[in-house]
C-alpha cells in the first residue's frame, strides 16, 4: 500500500458507488478527527503500527490477536467507509494484484501516524516561543540552520517580485498555458484540498468568480499542491529566490509547494517529508498553532504565531503537529520547499 501515492493492486475489482466531492471531503474530515480521537483516547501505536503492518504485508501471523484493535474500536468502521465508498479503491479478499488505481484522498493519518519516529522531546522541552528574527545574513542563521527550533525570519522575501506577480489568476494562466503541466500535479506531484472539496488543481482553476474571490455566501477554500513539472519551476523561480539566509552547502528539494486560499487553513497534521521546510508568506496573514506530539505533551508547551507578507518561516514540522487559519477575508498564498 502507498498512502501518498495511493495505489494499490487487486484482483477482479468490483467498483462502488461513486461519492460526490463532498462526501469525500466530509469522510476525510471525519477520519482525521477519529485520528486525533483515538491517540488522546490511548490508543497505543504500537498497535496503530501492527494494524498498518498487516494491511501493507498481510500474512499468517495477522490473526485475531494481531488485529484486535479492530474490533475493540470504531478505527476499522470509519476506514471501510473511506476505503469502500472511495471510487479510488477496490476490495477483492485480503487485497491481492493487477489493477492500480490513484487515490482521491491525499492523506492517510492514522497509518503515517502509526508509523513516524518517535519525537526527541529535547526538542521542544524548553520552548514557549518561536524565535524572531530580522532579516539576517548566512552567517547569523548558521549557528540555527539545523537546532529543529522553529524561526521566523522577518521581511526575508520582502523584495521577491512573487510577491506582487504570485496569485490565483498567474497560476490559473501559467497551467494553462503549459502542456501536461496539469497531469503532472495528477500523476507525478501531490494535491492537497484540505477541508476544500476540489479534488484536482484543474478544478481549483476551473471554479466560479465569485468564489475566487470568496464572495459572501461561497464556501472559503484552501488548497496546497506541489510542483514538480520543470518548465512551471523554471517560470515560478522567475520571481523568487531560495531564501539568501540558508547555508550554502544545504541540499535542496527540486519540488516545491505553493498554498492559497481563505480562512480554512490546514488542520491539525505532521508533515511525512525528507527535510526541514521554510515557507515563505507572500500574501495575507497566517496564523499557525504548534503542538508536541503525544509523547512529549507532558515536557512540551503548545506555540501560536502570525506570519506576515513578506515573512520567512523555518519549522520542522515532522517534528510539530500544525494547523493554519487565515485571517478573515484576507487571500493567503505562500511558496513552500525543503532543505537539509
Amino acid at each position: 500500500m502507498k498512502f501518498l501515492v495511493g495505489e494499490m493492486t487487486m484482483a477482479n475489482p468490483v467498483r462502488p458507488p461513486e461519492t460526490s466531492p463532498e462526501t469525500k471531503s466530509d469522510l476525510c474530515d471525519r477520519f482525521v478527527a477519529l485520528n486525533e480521537s483515538l491517540l488522546r483516547k490511548g490508543v497505543r501505536l504500537d498497535e496503530l503500527r501492527s494494524v498498518a503492518k498487516c494491511l501493507d504485508e498481510p500474512s499468517e501471523t495477522c490473526g485475531h490477536s494481531t488485529l484486535g484493535l479492530w474490533a475493540i474500536t470504531p478505527l476499522v468502521a470509519v476506514i471501510f467507509v473511506i476505503v469502500v465508498s472511495d471510487s479510488s479503491y477496490y476490495f477483492d479478499g485480503m487485497m491481492k494484484s493487477a489493477l492500480s488505481v490513484k487515490c482521491v484522498l491525499p492523506n492517510n493519518y492514522v497509518f503515517w501516524e502509526a508509523t513516524r519516529p518517535v519525537m526527541d522531546c529535547r526538542i521542544c522541552s524548553n520552548l514557549t516561543g518561536i524565535k524572531v528574527v530580522d532579516n539576517l545574513t548566512r552567517s547569523d542563521f548558521k549557528p540555527f540552520a539545523y537546532s529543529y527550533q522553529p524561526i521566523l525570519v522577518k521581511g526575508a522575501a520582502a523584495d521577491w517580485p512573487a510577491m506582487e506577480a504570485f496569485d490565483y489568476d498567474f497560476f490559473k494562466k501559467l497551467y494553462e498555458a503549459i502542456p501536461e503541466a496539469y497531469r503532472s500535479v495528477d500523476e507525478d506531484c501531490q494535491f492537497l484540498n484540505f477541508k476544500s472539496n476540489f479534488t484536482s488543481l484543474q478544478e481549483v482553476f476551473s471554479m466560479p468568480a465569485d468564489r475566487v474571490r470568496n464572495s459572501v455566501d461561497t464556501h472559503p477554500w484552501y488548497i496546497g499542491w506541489s510542483n514538480c513539472h520543470p518548465e512551471v519551476l523554471k517560470e515560478m523561480r522567475k520571481y523568487y529566490k531560495k531564501p539568501h539566509f540558508l547555508p550554502e552547502d544545504a541540499e535542496h528539494s527540486h519540488i516545491e509547494f505553493v498554498f492559497m486560499g481563505y480562512q480554512q487553513g490546514a488542520f491539525m497534521h505532521l508533515d511525512y517529508i525528507s527535510r526541514l521546510m521554510w515557507q515563505a508568506q507572500l500574501k495575507g496573514h497566517k496564523v499557525w498553532r504548534l503542538t508536541p506530539t503525544p509523547e512529549c505533551e507532558s515536557v512540551c508547551s503548545s506555540i501560536s504565531f502570525t506570519v506576515s507578507p513578506g515573512d520567512i518561516l523555518l519549522l520542522d514540522t515532522r517534528q510539530w503537529y500544525h494547523d493554519t487559519y487565515i485571517l478573515d477575508r484576507e487571500f493567503s498564498i505562500t511558496v513552500s520547499s525543503e532543505y537539509g
